[in-house]
């Protein structure tokens, strides 16, 4: 399968004073194209870390980090917004909509800020909100919405650009069960649409959705869950 984003040897440290604080131990895999990666792991393992440097948001300390064939390292602000505009799409917790827009006008902003026309900007958001089933919402400001239908909307100003990655932190973290069930299943049909998807999150029910699982514990990132996880 195609590789989409790739960290190899990747590590993150920073320094405060005379101490050193290792967030991410040297790391390596490969995010794929049609796969929904979930990233498990406890409130500060690193989990974060390894999903802000594949959306370049930081350069890792050592190694390398790679999206859609081109190395992220040593990239200008300039170009790194580029890469992060055209190839990646976020998803927060928190929602992220601005309040006085629409959810039409939410998701035409990334196509907005590309240059795109508005009226191609407007044709493509209906088409991502169609995707997550909210085009009888799109007139709706973000506050007349539940938590669910707002990460919808999230999720397709995230789409509308067409990105090949999607990088999802705890998305599910604010919604009430049934919502969790609603968004995860939209970004598992992403997922088979030629996307990568990853999901960080410290939520195990997520784990029915994922394709793989990727373990973060103590800054150091694996395959393989250590015997707790594996319990569950």
């Amino acid at each position: 399968m195609e590789v989409v984003a790739s960290v190899s040897n990747a590590s993150k440290q920073y320094k405060t004073g005379d101490t050193v604080i290792i967030a991410l131990q040297p790391t390596t895999c490969d995010f794929r194209k049609n796969e929904l990666t979930l990233i498990i792991g406890p409130s500060g393992s690193g989990k974060t870390t390894l999903l802000s440097l594949l959306g370049c948001v930081i350069f890792p300390t050592e190694g390398e980090v790679t999206i859609c064939n081109q190395k992220i390292n040593g990239l200008g602000q300039k170009e790194l917004a580029k890469v992060r505009l055209q190839n990646i799409g976020f998803v927060f917790q928190s929602f992220n909509l601005l309040a006085p827009l629409n959810g039409l006008e939410n998701v035409m902003q990334p196509l907005l800020l590309l240059g795109r026309s508005k009226k191609e900007a407007k044709e493509l958001a209906e088409e991502a909100l169609k995707k997550v089933t909210m085009q009888d919402r799109m007139y709706n400001l973000p506050k007349m919405l539940s938590g669910g239908q707002q990460q919808r909307v999230a999720i397709a100003r995230a789409l509308v650009t067409n990105p090949s990655l999607m990088l999802c932190d705890e998305p599910t973290a604010a919604l009430d069960i049934k919502s969790v069930a609603i968004v995860m299943e939209e970004l598992k049909i992403l997922s088979t649409t030629g996307k990568s998807v990853a999901v960080v999150t410290h939520d195990l029910r997520l784990k029915q959705f994922a394709d793989r699982i990727i373990y973060v514990n103590n800054g150091v990132a694996s395959e393989t869950p250590s015997e707790e996880e594996a319990l569950h």
